[in-house]
């Protein structure tokens, strides 16, 4: 079974950073000092487990241009498996929750194998795709239509 959830103790944050770095640094090859920014105090993390396991993460955090959602990370054996899927839902869910007032935007940069994952929650791309980090990116956003109504 897929739980996910907003991680609100240091253990879960432990085991959010361990899987962004076994995905991120080890298998991709971003440098830890890319990978870790000052973003990690302000952004609401969540962790993604397989009956009890740790399996995935994600944040999201508020910047100028709306809400930016990113640090999508799936261990390897869970991939395939319905948890990047999750990951995306229950974080739309919470900004949803979470911000009563208008959300000018949400965005976030896609690793291009990952683009039909988003595009499956209403992510459409915009602009010309960019390399981040040694890895093709495309920047994707959630039309205002797709936000639920209230």
């Amino acid at each position: 079974m897929i739980t996910v959830f907003p991680v609100t103790d240091s253990a879960d944050l432990d085991a959010a950073y361990a899987i962004r770095r076994r995905v991120f640094v080890e298998e991709q090859n971003v440098s830890a000092e890319d990978e870790y920014d000052e973003f990690e105090t302000t952004s609401q993390h969540f962790l993604a487990r397989v009956d009890g396991v740790p399996a995935g993460t994600a944040r999201w955090r508020r910047t100028s241009n709306g809400v930016k959602m990113e640090r999508f990370a799936v261990l390897s054996a869970f991939r395939g498996a319905g948890v990047g899927k999750a990951l995306v839902r229950t974080v739309l869910d919470a900004v949803f929750s979470q911000l009563p007032e208008p959300i000018e935007s949400i965005y976030l940069h896609a690793q291009l194998t990952a683009m039909p994952l988003y595009a499956g929650f209403g992510f459409v791309p915009t602009g010309p795709q960019f390399d981040e980090c040694g890895i093709m990116h495309a920047k994707m956003i959630l039309p205002a239509s797709a936000y639920p109504k209230q």
